[in-house]
């Protein structure tokens, strides 16, 4: 497997943000890691193992980048109001930094033209950075998986509600998207899946929640709820990437 490790510094950070490449060709997919995660979770959790017969096909090349949870959605004991703020340069790092990078680079290796449609994936609070960032920005990503996410930022933020905690808060705006609005042909145009288990350590009632919504809007991303037995753990995570993938990539 062709690796690539990168490190660029950010301007929406202001600091240095590190990376790294898996594959060498076919459809671009960003990995969000877990909660506090770092970009080599998703070779040290041998998640590289997993889309190990996507990435070598040349299918896929996975970009693994760095989260800031440790100053946002982490940082319980901070002030709401700067965490959610710092959060959204980081959303402005992955929009307007990351993406044209991973364009860029996949036009290199493919020969395409034009803009390339960027999955996002990602498990537990990764999910809910992908599904967030695929609910925002329907133009800029065209795939979401999401496994075992939170879809309501109360997760991070409690009670605090502002402008910005709620544009990072799918159950809450994605709620108030009227029924005619241009983004849900967008999503019904391109693919999402959000599934979540109803075993140890789950938290499907966001799922619930923003899956209700999802229906009333008819927006048809495949929400799964996998059984009792299944837990919030990489081990059920090993299993519903290989399930879910060729849907997507479909």
């Amino acid at each position: 497997m062709e690796t690539q490790y990168f490190k660029h510094y950010s301007p929406a950070l202001g600091r240095d943000m590190e990376g790294k490449i898996y594959g060498h060709a076919g459809r671009p997919v960003l990995f969000i890691p877990c909660q506090d995660g770092r970009f080599f979770d998703f070779e040290n959790f041998k998640m590289t193992d997993t889309w190990a017969p996507w990435i070598e096909s040349g299918q896929v090349m996975v970009f693994s980048i760095d989260t800031i949870d440790k100053e946002t959605w982490s940082d319980k004991g901070g002030d709401a109001y700067w965490r959610i703020r710092r959060h959204e340069q980081w959303i402005r790092y992955i929009t307007d930094e990351v993406v044209p990078f991973i364009r860029e680079v996949v036009r290199q290796r493919n020969g395409w033209e034009g803009d390339a449609g960027v999955m996002t994936f990602g498990c537990s609070l990764g999910a809910t950075h992908a599904a967030n960032l695929f609910y925002r920005r329907p133009d800029l990503f065209d795939r979401m998986l999401a496994l075992s996410g939170i879809y309501t930022a109360e997760y991070g933020f409690d009670s605090y509600m502002d402008e910005v905690v709620y544009q990072n808060s799918p159950v809450h705006y994605m709620s108030n998207l009227p029924k005619d609005h241009y983004y849900i042909d967008m999503y019904n145009q391109r693919k999402s899946v959000i599934c979540v288990g109803l075993g140890p350590w789950e938290m499907p009632d966001s799922t619930r929640r923003l899956h209700h919504t999802l229906m009333d809007k008819g927006i048809n991303t495949w929400v799964d709820y996998w059984g009792s037995d299944v837990a919030h753990d990489w081990d059920w995570w090993y299993k519903q990437v290989p399930y879910f993938l060729p849907y997507l990539l479909g």
